[in-house]
């Protein structure tokens, strides 16, 4: 019954119930080259199986069986089984928000422990309770910046992922914040000379993102340095959270946003994912979000509950530290059981084959004539390349063989034309590596990049 439409006598009172005569009367107000004129060209009624067989159908279609090297702040890893199955218990499954600590001690004891992981991870003092994702996590900390310092200028390195950037500029548009900019380094990295023209006695916080939009792996400290030295606060943002189970934390930074996704969260088309906030103790009175703390109660025994509330537009209003005021609570949840059940050598390990799968894709693309490595300093599981020919026309070429090809640059940076960025995770296997480099090399002309004696053949590129 949940899916039969109303009867006409049901739609006969809902019209007449808000004085509407007909169907037409309700859209009056809808211009009429504006209104569909005819039915829309849908199948015929189908049983409840034959519409969930016509949908999985449809999602066959999707990409079964492709390889993809798209990163770019969305990435595929590992998920455990385990999460996938308890998230999906009930009581995990609301939006209910914890105020009553009496009957939401399950939710804020990890809500609490997702706080302690975070920090350990970045090597900060304390964590909200999570933020929609990571480009506003990143908006949310230049608005803290701007609080906790009286300035209202941010130096933005070019490397920063340009839709995190996009987010940024539509949070400043009407708070008052100017964003400049200041360009990477020829090896991808960062630009010290450029940081150090840019930054001056009016900049709140220099923001860079590490590793960055093209995978290269900053010098956090130095950033550091150059910030503070004129007062200013080093933000650090995170898109690939993997990279912290190899990478030096940035300990050095007043405030981390970071995406997220990477533990426990499928792309699933771009969301939702789980935005993370860590930051100095010192500041954590100007940080937006929720905190859960952990007290005792009147006999003594532990327990948790949501603290320096005061911070929140519910009670402040337009005082508050910002308007979020929820959280991605069920994103957060996995990202949290993830995390332990990886516990800390799995989180390493799962850094160590992101590195040794990109090194061996960079290894096996550049190889092939015409395939050029564009930036030096050392990277994650990211790198950029340099094509003869046009990355979309070779993208376009790569699908015909089920491979998703790198992302074009040149529509974020022009001066990176007929670049692609590659990202490889531990879930890239060696075959899906080969069978790129090899129809690489065909679509490039380049049959000589193919072991000797061995004659390329097939969509895929495999030996015949």
């Amino acid at each position: 019954m949940r899916y039969l439409p109303k009867s006409d006598a049901e739609r006969r009172a809902m019209l007449e119930a808000i004085g509407a005569k007909s169907i037409e009367d309700l859209f009056g107000s809808i211009p009429e080259k504006f209104r569909l004129s005819e039915p829309l060209a849908l199948p015929g009624p189908m049983a409840e199986s034959e519409v969930i067989d016509y949908f999985r159908g449809r999602a066959g279609e999707n990409s079964a069986g492709y390889a993809s090297f798209l990163g770019a702040g969305v990435y595929r890893h590992l998920r455990s089984v385990v999460a996938d199955s308890l998230l999906q218990r009930g009581e995990f499954l609301t939006a209910y928000t914890p105020y009553q600590a009496e009957i939401s001690q399950g939710t804020l004891q990890w809500i609490f422990e997702f706080q302690t992981l975070v920090s350990q991870l970045t090597g900060q003092e304390v964590a909200n309770a999570s933020m929609y994702d990571g480009s506003t996590a990143l908006a949310e900390a230049a608005l803290m910046a701007e609080r906790l310092t009286g300035r209202h200028r941010l130096v933005a390195a070019k490397s920063l992922h340009p839709e995190y950037r996009q987010v940024l500029e539509t949070y400043a548009q009407h708070a008052g914040l100017e964003i400049d900019s200041f360009s990477y380094a020829a090896t991808g990295g960062l630009d010290t000379q450029a940081l150090r023209g840019a930054v001056d006695d009016r900049t709140a916080a220099v923001v860079v993102q590490s590793p960055n939009f093209f995978g290269v792996i900053e010098q956090v400290a130095e950033a550091a340095e150059i910030a503070h030295a004129k007062g200013a606060l080093l933000i650090v943002a995170i898109a690939e959270a993997v990279s912290l189970g190899i990478l030096r934390p940035p300990a050095e930074a007043d405030i981390v946003a970071m995406e997220g996704q990477s533990y426990g969260l499928p792309p699933s088309f771009g969301g939702p994912f789980v935005g993370v906030l860590a930051t100095r103790e010192k500041f954590v009175r100007q940080m937006p979000g929720r905190l859960a703390g952990q007290t005792v109660d009147a006999e003594g025994r532990r327990g948790f509950c949501l603290t320096l509330a005061t911070r929140e537009q519910h009670i402040r209003r337009e005082k508050a530290t910002s308007n979020i005021c929820t959280n991605q609570a069920l994103c957060a949840l996995a990202m949290t059981m993830q995390l332990v059940l990886l516990g800390r050598r799995g989180v390493r390990e799962l850094a160590e084959q992101n590195v040794a799968k990109a090194r061996y894709a960079r290894e096996k693309l550049t190889a092939i004539p015409g395939v050029e490595r564009v930036f030096s300093t050392p990277a994650f599981n990211e790198f950029v390349i340099r094509l003869p020919r046009s990355v979309r026309m070779v993208n376009q070429a790569l699908l015909a063989d089920k491979i998703i090809g790198p992302l074009a640059l040149g529509r974020f940076y022009p001066e990176l034309t007929k670049c692609g960025l590659v990202c490889v995770t531990e879930t890239t296997t060696r075959e899906e590596i080969d069978r790129l480099a090899a129809s690489l090399a065909r679509i490039l002309g380049a049959e000589t990049a193919a072991e000797p004696g061995a004659a390329v053949s097939g969509a895929a590129g495999r030996k015949s």
